[in-house]
């Protein structure tokens, strides 16, 4: 593999892009990180402020802070407040592929990008629209709904057969990382359930319904793996599934996190978090001042997270959902062999959070 690299984490603020710029500062790789505000937590990350929507914005940026550059890693996404009825809605669609082409156009001509990296996800399954088959294998032919991630598929194909980049497409399930704000971040919306929950005297019960067999990928995996793909001729053009080598079940989770938090377990009790938990923010702030927390609000932390654990958790539903399992020996077979634990990349993340002051410690915590 190539050595001389300069790499563009585009979306850097997210659960995804933070991953990856941290990855990258880490191990000493020329990095630079863009998105419309700062990565949290990463202040000695180089950053560049960036609006993807504004075509000349992504121009000027191209022509000065990402000159040089020699890989892209795409992790930026825009979705709507509520998030999940806006997966299917056509002008989602579209903002994300002007996003990708509003930076792209301007590279074609960088003269020293070689490698891009794009983000999909079990959607590409069709897993939010009907059963899938399982599992999931990069060699099914395109599942047949609306997806703008064919869209942005498309375009990258098109631009990088005609300047002659490569590219490596990765398919996660459920990622687990930090990012304030961020709309698909279960850390953040388990923590701060937990937290209230912990501060109200209450033991940690399941929110949700019937569960799905389904995996998760820890977002420090996702980056060496993608990191792996950099200038590797087996994953030069090719579609790659990634979990940590685990399949699990939220309510067998359970146990494990009422441990990590320092709570007694308690009953499965049903409820949507996204019409209860956001008007908690009097709550939340008390428990910020007592524990000498960031001065953050519920939805610095969470964004619309809330909307997608509830519907992770399957709340209210009478019957679990079919699963979203995906094979991964592909990956595997193009010599990328990581894994981990679920339930101690869960310890791990929870354990950051508090050392961040962003949840509380929960060993200190006591009803309030």
């Amino acid at each position: 593999m190539q050595d001389n690299k300069k790499v563009a984490v585009i979306g850097a603020s997210g659960v995804v892009g933070r991953a990856m710029l941290d990855h990258l500062v880490n191990h000493g790789i020329d990095a630079v990180g863009l998105s419309r505000r700062p990565p949290a937590d990463l202040p000695d990350a180089p950053f560049v402020e960036l609006d993807l929507l504004q075509a000349d914005q992504c121009k000027a940026v191209c022509d000065s802070a990402l000159q040089g550059v020699t890989h892209v890693v795409y992790a930026a996404l825009y979705e709507k407040p509520g998030l999940i009825a806006g997966w299917q809605e056509e002008d989602q669609m579209q903002t994300n592929l002007a996003m990708i082409r509003n930076l792209l156009d301007p590279l074609r001509a960088s003269g020293t990008l070689r490698h891009v990296t794009l983000l999909q996800g079990t959607k590409a399954y069709g897993a939010h629209v009907a059963p899938m088959r399982i599992p999931g294998r990069e060699s099914e032919p395109r599942h047949n709904h609306a997806n703008f991630y064919w869209l942005q598929e498309d375009f990258l194909r098109e631009v990088s057969e005609e300047v002659g980049w490569q590219y490596t497409i990765w398919r996660p399930v459920i990622i687990f990382g930090h990012a304030l704000r961020a709309p698909m971040n279960m850390l953040a919306a388990i923590g701060v359930y937990a937290a209230l929950e912990k501060s109200r005297g209450n033991p940690l019960s399941y929110p949700g319904g019937p569960s799905m067999l389904t995996e998760a990928v820890d977002t420090d995996l996702l980056a060496s793996a993608m990191a792996f793909a950099f200038d590797n001729p087996d994953c030069a053009g090719e579609t790659f599934n990634i979990t940590n080598g685990d399949v699990c079940r939220w309510p067998d989770l359970w146990p494990a996190l009422a441990k990590m938090f320092e709570m007694s377990l308690g009953e499965p009790l049903p409820r949507q978090l996204s019409s209860t938990l956001y008007d908690a923010e009097e709550e939340w702030q008390a428990i910020v001042n007592r524990y000498n927390l960031q001065s953050l609000s519920i939805r610095e932390i969470v964004g619309d997270s809330f909307f997608y654990a509830d519907a992770l958790f399957n709340a209210f539903g009478t019957q679990a959902p079919p699963p979203a399992l995906l094979s991964t020996i592909k990956l595997r077979q193009a010599g990328f062999h990581d894994c981990i634990d679920t339930e101690e990349m869960l310890a791990k993340w929870f354990d950051r959070l508090q050392q961040w002051k962003i949840l509380p410690r929960f060993s200190a915590m006591t009803a309030s």
